[in-house]
């Protein structure tokens, strides 16, 4: 069984940075890729960044390129999403989503992720 696990929210101020961790236990074995989604209240999940665990390519929604960059350690299970240049309305629950294998690209929905975490709060001050 898969858990995924996101943690490095909380408040930061407009123009600050803040860095989010997604970490994955169980079988990865053939994972594809770690998708970075958010949603604030009364609002659909939004896509935000995608990142491939075979080589680490990445794809950024474009409210957000430019100003949040996603890596991912191996070794560890863990995918990052630093976010810089922070703006109010970057405020939302982001969430890490699991796709797995037998796909290409950079997934982009919802149900092309399998597993989720619980979600970790990100509140930029205005």
């Amino acid at each position: 069984q898969v858990q995924v696990a996101e943690s490095g929210g909380g408040l930061v101020q407009a123009g600050g940075s803040l860095r989010l961790s997604c970490t994955v236990s169980g079988r990865t074995f053939r994972s594809y890729a770690t998708g970075w989604f958010r949603q604030a209240p009364g609002r659909e999940r939004e896509f935000v960044a995608a990142i491939r665990w075979s080589g680490g390519a990445t794809y950024y929604a474009d409210s957000v390129k430019g100003r949040f960059s996603s890596s991912r350690d191996s070794a560890k299970n863990t995918v990052y999403l630093q976010m810089s240049s922070l703006k109010a309305e970057d405020t939302a629950v982001y969430y890490c989503g699991i796709a797995g294998g037998g796909l290409s690209g950079f997934p982009k929905t919802v149900s092309a992720y399998a597993y989720w975490g619980q979600g970790t709060q990100v509140t930029v001050s205005s």
